[in-house]
């Protein structure tokens, strides 16, 4: 009989150490899932910085080099028809 309290024992014991282990595992995985938002917001603002400076950086060369030749003329003429199309999509859906 003895026998058998010294094997349940043992087995709370056990059972307490992975509920310790289990504890201090969902702590990790929570400041892991925390961390995880953090970069993919960092992520996110990084992503939207870089199309801001690469507009800038199409519209520098289209307007540094807009007189330069018939292609850039082009290009620069396409980029503002396309930025025309935006703003008229953007006030038909104010309107609507």
């Amino acid at each position: 009989m003895q026998e058998l309290l010294d094997h349940i024992a043992r087995i709370q014991d056990k059972l307490g150490v992975l509920q310790k282990q289990f504890l201090q595992i969902q702590r990790e995985n929570e400041r892991l899932l925390q961390q995880h938002q953090s970069f993919v917001e960092k992520d996110r603002l990084q992503q939207h910085r870089l199309e801001e400076l690469q507009q800038q950086l199409d519209l520098l060369k289209a307007t540094r080099g807009a007189g330069s030749n018939e292609v850039d003329k082009q290009a620069l003429e396409k980029r503002i028809n396309q930025y025309l199309r935006e703003i008229d999509k953007c006030i038909a859906l104010l309107n609507e």
